[in-house]
């Protein structure tokens, strides 16, 4: 029998062991944490539900979406907006930018006139550069300077050089439509517990080892160490970052993670309808807020917010950042044969839910599982 080990149970760890146990193959399971399903896992607090962070769901791939709501029964969310706090305006305008709002900007005259003359993004080699030639040096210093470098904790956003990503899809958006987005599905679980119910049903033909680290790796003989003592595998699957698996060969990743403060407020609701984010470009240590019960829809006279904060505590986001990226593909390239490297950790990718859950099916094609008994 093929013995093959899963390294993390968060999404990508659950979701290759969902689709891996249509091969009735022996599958391991190792989780550092005493839970499954990582960042996508509900808590409770005050008994609010939330995520560290936000985790709806989104998709162009209808595939990926029924994949998902066929073991989690999904609501779609079809209007919801996210706002955007302009300290020296002051004021909340949406984000994406919407040309609408420089209507309501006191520099609305300066900013309609650079908007006027701009070429085009074509031959932008940062994200700097990509914004300013998207909306003009004044939306870009509003609503994208400060904030990124806060993100990412850099001295010019110069340095972020892979930028194939508009934030929500557009820099600038048109028309009477203001949900941030469009073009793609958006969703959220039904129930209270969130995506919690595909852990349990993904890895329940595993072997799942919660409050377990890999202690030291022997990738070229598919060998790691546990409680003291090496275990051999006929495949691996990581989710971590791939330079654990080599022992840090090609130098460090860079990451960048989040601290996430929980507000419980008296009050119902604390954003207007349908906005469930607010963001932060400006001087306050935080990036971004989320109201819970938006996702949720739980019912209770009190509202929970989360509010993220840039830290170094954990390693939640790749850096965009192509010398950094051509790092972590060396790690990816020299995997032997039977190891895999998956995630947003493993792929060194920011990417989401739906990429990771293509990602998996795309690993049991290529191992041979038959994806219609799913």
């Amino acid at each position: 029998m093929t013995r093959v080990l899963i390294i993390g149970g968060g999404m990508a760890g659950c979701c290759a062991a969902h689709v891996l146990s249509e091969n009735d193959w022996k599958v391991t399971l190792v989780e550092t944490a005493p839970f499954l399903g990582g960042g996508c896992k509900t808590f409770l607090h005050g008994g609010h539900p939330y995520t560290y962070g936000p985790r709806h769901f989104l998709t162009r791939d209808e595939r990926l979406f029924e994949f998902l709501n066929r073991y989690v029964p999904m609501r779609r969310i079809p209007d919801h907006e996210f706002l955007t706090y302009i300290e020296r305006d002051p004021g909340f305008y949406h984000f994406p930018i919407h040309r609408d709002d420089v209507d309501l900007m006191p520099d609305a005259q300066q900013i309609t006139q650079e908007l006027a003359g701009l070429d085009g993004v074509e031959g932008a080699s940062n994200l700097e550069e990509y914004w300013m030639r998207s909306v003009g040096p004044t939306l870009y210093s509003k609503f994208i300077d400060g904030y990124s470098r806060k993100m990412w904790r850099i001295p010019s956003n110069t340095e972020i050089d892979d930028f194939g990503f508009s934030p929500k899809g557009v820099a600038l958006k048109t028309g009477t439509e203001k949900a941030a987005w469009t073009e793609a599905i958006s969703a959220f679980p039904v129930k209270i517990n969130g995506y919690d119910d595909y852990f349990d049903l993904a890895t329940r033909q595993a072997d799942v080892h919660l409050r377990t680290k890999v202690e030291a790796y022997d990738i070229e003989r598919l060998r790691v160490k546990i409680d003291g003592e090496w275990h051999a595998y006929d495949l691996i699957i990581s989710t971590t970052s791939p330079e654990l698996l080599m022992n840090g060969a090609f130098g460090p990743l860079r990451w960048m993670g989040r601290d996430f403060l929980k507000i419980v407020l008296p009050v119902e609701e604390a954003f207007p309808p349908h906005v469930y984010f607010l963001y932060y470009a400006n001087a306050e240590p935080f990036t971004r807020i989320v109201e819970y019960k938006k996702f949720y829809q739980y019912k209770a006279p009190t509202t929970l917010l989360g509010l993220e904060i840039p830290s170094s505590s954990n390693q939640l986001y790749p850096y965009p950042v192509k010398k950094d990226q051509a790092i972590a593909q060396q790690y990816l390239d020299a995997l032997p044969k039977n190891v895999f490297s998956i995630g947003r950790a493993g792929s060194y990718r920011y990417i989401d839910v739906d990429d990771i859950i293509a990602q998996c099916l795309d690993l049991g094609t290529k191992l041979g599982v038959d994806l219609s008994r799913l």
